[in-house]
């Protein structure tokens, strides 16, 4: 039998009842914390072998250049012009009477438009008229005195003297007579001028002056004149456009071996439209340059049946200047910029991507132009967003190149 030696019993107080559990709970945490410790050393410093993950190639579309006949084109901003434009004033003062058009309609050659009072013109015509009457009687008498001196003369009972008074007058009647006659036509005139009506079939403004207002008015605008209105043609319509320098020079020389630059064909494409389904002729080319600005002005007459066209609207102008010559083309999206420059990806024989710098025309059918830089047998990239950088390889996946509509 062991002896035990016995302890006496110490009370415990509150306090000290509260600290043995915490001990208790600190060394079971020490140990597995020691636990987590020693099997965390064993896994993280495993030897086991990691297997190496291999890079994906890329599958891109590729396809070599269309090759198409493509005629040089040039691009310009237009802005239409009436062909016939009047500013019509009043070439007779007086009381204006009249209007016989709404504004903005449109107006035929030979309409009525204004009518000026014409009562003092009726009286000055009236009073020239009376003159020239009077101017003719005198004329009369005097061709019968004429006559009777030259008779008398021939029986020797006249003198030439008296012939030669008698032929004077008759001369003095008929300056007189002359006389007359432009004083009626110059009455005629003015009262014709009081009714003003269209020169010309167009669209017509507002009226600028109302019934009753005085109006002034002068034959050769010699004093200041009342503006009653403006006047414009609508068919056909100028579309006038400037070139700049470099590509007056190109269309020049791409119509050289033509007896005329003028007379070609222009495509036009309103602001609301898409495609270039109108057409017009080329019929001036200034014959200097602009010195502020460096252009040079150009002009189409363009056909307005349907009267939409207006002037002042701008409209976007191409033109071919050359014959047709072969060309490469390949989709906008393949052509990508390169600061000052363009560069389009090429997959190689190795199957390896190879930038080439190119240089890029005007887009047609869809498709931009290349003109130097690319071969016919390169095979370009034409995936809209390359997936491949210059130098790496991929997987060329055979694709084609379609040529759309050329009226975009």
């Amino acid at each position: 039998m062991k002896n035990e030696i016995s302890r006496p019993e110490t009370p415990v107080t509150e306090g000290q009842r509260s600290i043995r559990p915490n001990i208790k709970f600190w060394g079971i945490s020490a140990a597995v914390a020691v636990a987590l410790t020693t099997g965390g050393a064993m896994v993280f410093n495993s030897q086991a072998p990691v297997a190496a993950i291999e890079p994906m190639i890329p599958s891109v579309g590729v396809a070599t250049p269309l090759q198409q006949n493509i005629a040089p084109r040039l691009g310009f901003l237009g802005q239409f012009s009436a062909v016939k434009k009047v500013e019509l004033r009043a070439q007779v003062g007086g009381t204006l009477t009249g209007i016989h058009f709404k504004d903005g309609d449109i107006v035929h050659k030979g309409d009525l438009l204004f009518v000026i009072d014409p009562v003092p013109y009726e009286i000055k015509l009236a009073q020239a008229t009376a003159q020239l009457a009077s101017a003719n009687a005198r004329l009369d008498l005097a061709v019968r005195e004429l006559d009777r001196a030259e008779k008398l003369r021939q029986k020797d009972a006249g003198s030439v003297q008296n012939v030669d008074q008698r032929a004077a007058e008759k001369r003095a009647a008929q300056a007189s007579v002359d006389e007359a006659k432009a004083l009626v036509r110059d009455a005629r005139f003015d009262l014709d001028r009081c009714r003003i009506t269209a020169p010309f079939t167009g669209r017509i403004g507002t009226h600028l002056v109302s019934v009753g207002n005085l109006i002034a008015g002068s034959r050769a605008a010699a004093s200041p004149t009342t503006l009653l209105t403006t006047l414009v043609s609508l068919d056909p319509m100028y579309l006038d456009f400037d070139m700049s320098e470099a590509d007056y020079l190109a269309f020049m020389r791409g119509r050289a071996d033509q007896k005329s630059p003028i007379g070609g064909k222009v495509d036009i494409s309103l602001a609301d439209e898409d495609t270039y389904e109108r057409q017009g002729t080329l019929d001036f080319v200034d014959n200097s340059l602009n010195r502020s600005s460096g252009t040079i002005h150009a002009r189409a007459i363009v056909p307005n049946p349907d009267l939409l066209l207006t002037p002042g609207g701008f409209a976007r102008v191409r033109m071919d200047y050359s014959s047709a010559a072969p060309a490469l083309l390949v989709p906008d999206s393949s052509v990508l910029p390169d600061q000052f420059s363009h560069i389009v990806l090429t997959v190689g024989q190795d199957n390896k991507v190879a930038p080439k710098q190119v240089e890029v025309g005007d887009v047609r059918g869809g498709l931009r132009v290349i003109r130097a830089g690319l071969e016919p047998s390169d095979r370009v990239i034409i995936d809209s967003i390359p997936i491949a950088a210059p130098g790496s390889t991929v997987e060329p996946r055979a694709e084609s190149i379609h040529f759309a509509t050329d009226q975009g």
